[in-house]
């Protein structure tokens, strides 16, 4: 969204110089933020653990086999009544398996669940995606952050020894008789005013530097600036209305209202399915054996070995479960509504996103400009009242204001580089195409 140009040597004064050969780009923080941001490594999580979903959903598909062994030993005791004295004693000891086997034909159930299944991790695939979309706008706006505070002190620092320098003067003037105490005055308040932000802008920069290290989990070096000069360029498309028709349909957090939607309506029937019978494909072996040894003349020894196939098929119909499935129906309904209002929710606050964003990006053009106008008219009219305090036909003060004008211009049109930055990438998070891509296209524009 932005194009070179050579019109703009005023941006090369506000961006300032590079300190340092061995500062930081956009993409290297972008990349130390993918591999240390927690937000990020959580949504890399969520996503792999929500792969699993598929084929936990694909089981309910697939058979089922199972092995089941016992092993017992039984101790018969019994008295003969022709011989009370001698007790009959049996051992049984038995030992068996089954294998058993199931494939479901019909369970309505599980199909739609694998359905659902799907769905989720297709929805996985828009919150990663969404993820990283958040992670490249938190990188850039705390990137741009820490820029725009290290330049605000750096003006700063240039109006205070442009007004160290102005009291100075006034004093030398007081002292020959050529000015009166109120320019010296002046001059001071102006001074005590500017250390006083200085502290503050000081303050707010360590603050900007602690978010950027929230993100990417260390203290950033000397970061790069904009290079210049560059003009930046209106949206293609320049129509509104294509940003917001194109976010209804490809912004990830609808897309990611649109699949809860989809899995809710999926649950409805669902639900409904535990009324429907199911029909199963089973299967079973099973062999045993059972031995016998008496520790009396009485008996003899005896054994059996058994087996035992079994396949079949299993119809179970549900018939009355106390009102369960009826109720369960009536709340995957209503959640299902509260699913449709979501998606409704999140296709309107893209269609806002997207405005705001392409507003910000053509409003933001119209600023830059109308800020490099007023930087050249307010150092003219700086110019001017120095040379008017000369001849005498303007104040110590009247000076003063008109510096202190041209430095906060000069911030301006700063800030609304990085606004109009921000914004770009807004309108492309908006319509869900903002990618690795655009954070290379806007680190082009970092000086190398």
């Amino acid at each position: 969204m932005r194009k070179r140009s050579l019109a703009l040597a005023v941006g090369l004064l506000c961006c300032g110089a590079l300190h340092g050969a061995d500062a930081e780009d956009l993409i290297q923080i972008y990349r130390d933020a993918l591999a240390n941001d927690p937000i990020y490594a959580s949504a890399r999580a969520n996503w792999a653990a929500t792969q699993e979903v598929l084929p936990q959903a694909r089981a309910g598909l697939l058979p089922l086999v199972s092995l089941l062994g016992i092993a017992n030993q039984q101790d018969f005791h019994e008295n003969l009544h022709s011989d009370p004295t001698t007790p009959f004693v049996q051992r049984f000891p038995t030992y068996s398996y089954t294998v058993s086997a199931s494939q479901p034909l019909y369970r309505a159930q599980n199909w739609i669940s694998y359905d659902q299944a799907k769905q989720q991790v297709s929805q996985a695939d828009y919150v990663l995606a969404s993820a990283q979309q958040d992670l490249i706008l938190r990188v850039a706006q705390a990137y741009f952050d820490v820029l725009l505070a290290r330049f605000n002190i750096e003006v700063l620092q240039s109006q205070k020894a442009a007004v160290s320098e102005n009291l100075a003067q006034a004093k030398r003037n007081f002292e020959v008789g050529t000015a009166t105490i109120t320019d010296t005055n002046d001059a001071q308040a102006k001074y005590d005013q500017i250390v006083a932000q200085e502290i503050s802008a000081q303050n707010d920069l360590d603050n900007k530097i602690a978010t950027l290290r929230a993100i990417i989990g260390r203290t950033p070096n000397e970061l790069k600036r904009l290079s210049g000069p560059y003009q930046p360029d209106l949206p293609t498309p320049s129509a509104l209305e294509a940003w917001v028709e194109r976010s209804i349909r490809e912004n990830y957090q609808v897309r990611i209202a649109q699949s809860n939607f989809d899995i809710a309506a999926l649950e409805v029937g669902r639900q409904r399915a535990g009324h429907y019978p199911t029909l199963d494909l089973v299967a079973s072996f099973q062999q045993g054996y059972a031995g016998a040894a008496a520790s009396t003349n009485i008996a003899a020894n005896f054994a059996s070995d058994t087996r035992i196939g079994l396949i079949g098929v299993q119809l179970n119909v549900p018939i009355y479960q106390g009102g369960l499935v009826n109720s369960r129906v009536t709340q995957a309904v209503a959640n299902q509504d509260v699913a449709r209002q979501n998606l409704e929710g999140a296709r309107r606050t893209a269609q806002l996103q997207a405005q705001t964003s392409f507003t910000g990006v053509t409003s933001g053009v119209a600023q830059i400009k109308a800020f490099e106008q007023a930087l050249k008219s307010a150092q003219v009219s700086y110019d001017s009242n120095k040379l008017g305090l000369e001849v005498g036909v303007r104040t110590n003060l009247d000076v003063l204001n008109q510096q202190q004008q041209v430095f906060q211009t000069r911030f301006n049109l700063a800030q609304s580089y990085y606004n109009f930055i921000i914004s770009a990438l807004r309108l492309k998070q908006a319509v869900g195409a903002l990618t690795d891509t655009d954070v290379e296209r806007v680190n082009r524009d970092l000086s190398g």
